[in-house]
């Protein structure tokens, strides 16, 4: 009991070491309700009483310029969730659908599709007409770009897209036995690296529980956000959703989940933290939800509206910001995606 009061404090006084947080992460849940209430007490001393909340709808389609094509074939994911994006191919299609979109008040996509066998997303021939689609209308460009090359980089800055959405895993047993991919550690910091040199607006996100449903290098890859230089406005924790076809992975759990998130909030204590759309659905959402904002979340993305009526009735004071757009979306944007009632109906006998 007394090491966790001196892990306690050395968190409260922001002395905390690698070492102290190596701790945190292994409590058990009675033990981890002090760290929640002080999770907690940051976020509302930074960012209010304020809840945001993100509903992408068909205001801000996720597209695939593969398709249904993905050469890594990782193991957690093999091209499922390449399906539920919008498959555009060509720059034609890509070109029509993003005008058609602006004019159906649309805000905005999110560019991505399957990796090459490299790692990266193959969007180089598409930025053209992100440029040109950057002229003509006020559409949010968010990107998937995996691990990219200089070239790449460049012409993204050049095209002016928004948000790079850049998922930054310091674990090279996930790199190679689930991306099935042969590179290093090393690789993802100099795709870092490249997007800060062309001044590309970074979103980390973190994947609790990737390897294999199982906390293991989470610290890590905070800790590399952490001492990247790249101090992000917002950072995106979403979790593991285990695939049924392969019983090597098992659900993370929603303390597991809540961890990372805690750990994120105490090491950035000024960055809005963000439950992505990723994350386990079926009986565990809930649980999930209300455990990430124990630990200190600003925004979520579609969250269960019993959820919401849960934080209502034990913060009667609490205030919903609701967007119709992914949750990477930076503050500057919150005024033309704020959402109409039409766009969350379920969620309107919440507020």
């Amino acid at each position: 009991m007394s090491d966790n009061i001196e892990l306690y404090n050395n968190i409260k006084l922001g002395a905390a070491s690698w070492s102290d947080y190596s701790k945190l992460l292994e409590l058990n849940e009675e033990e981890f309700k002090p760290f929640f209430i002080l999770a907690q007490e940051i976020k509302k001393k930074i960012f209010n009483n304020d809840l945001k909340v993100y509903i992408p709808n068909v205001k801000f389609p996720a597209v695939s310029i593969t398709g249904g094509e993905c050469a890594l074939k990782c193991e957690h994911c093999n091209k499922k969730y390449l399906n539920g994006m919008k498959s555009l191919v060509t720059n034609e299609d890509l070109e029509a659908f993003l005008l058609d979109l602006d004019k159906n008040e649309g805000l905005g996509i999110l560019l991505s599709g399957g990796c090459e066998p490299d790692g990266s997303v193959p969007l180089l021939n598409y930025l053209n007409i992100i440029k040109k689609i950057k002229t003509k209308t006020n559409l949010i460009i968010n990107t998937h770009t995996g691990l990219l090359n200089e070239e790449t980089a460049e012409k993204l800055a050049n095209a002016g897209v928004d948000i790079v959405s850049f998922d930054i895993n310091m674990d090279e047993e996930v790199i190679r036995n689930i991306y099935h991919l042969e590179k290093k550690l090393d690789d993802y910091k100099r795709a870092v690296d490249l997007l800060r040199k062309y001044n590309l607006n970074i979103v980390p996100h973190i994947c609790a529980g990737l390897y294999y449903g199982k906390l293991h290098k989470e610290l890590d890859s905070i800790r590399f956000i952490k001492e990247s230089g790249m101090n992000p406005s917002i950072i995106v924790i979403i979790a593991l959703i285990p695939p049924k076809s392969n019983n090597k992975f098992e659900r993370p759990t929603p303390l597991d989940i809540a961890k990372v998130i805690a750990v994120t909030r105490f090491i950035f204590p000024n960055t809005e933290i963000s439950l992505g759309c990723m994350r386990p659905r079926g009986d565990i959402k809930i649980e999930i939800e209300k455990h990430a904002l124990k630990a200190g979340i600003t925004r979520i993305e579609i969250p269960s509206p019993k959820t919401l009526k849960y934080l209502k009735k034990i913060n009667p004071e609490i205030k919903f910001k609701f967007f119709s757009a992914c949750c990477a979306i930076p503050d500057k944007f919150e005024k033309m995606a704020k959402s109409k009632d039409t766009d969350i109906k379920r969620y309107l006998n919440i507020l």
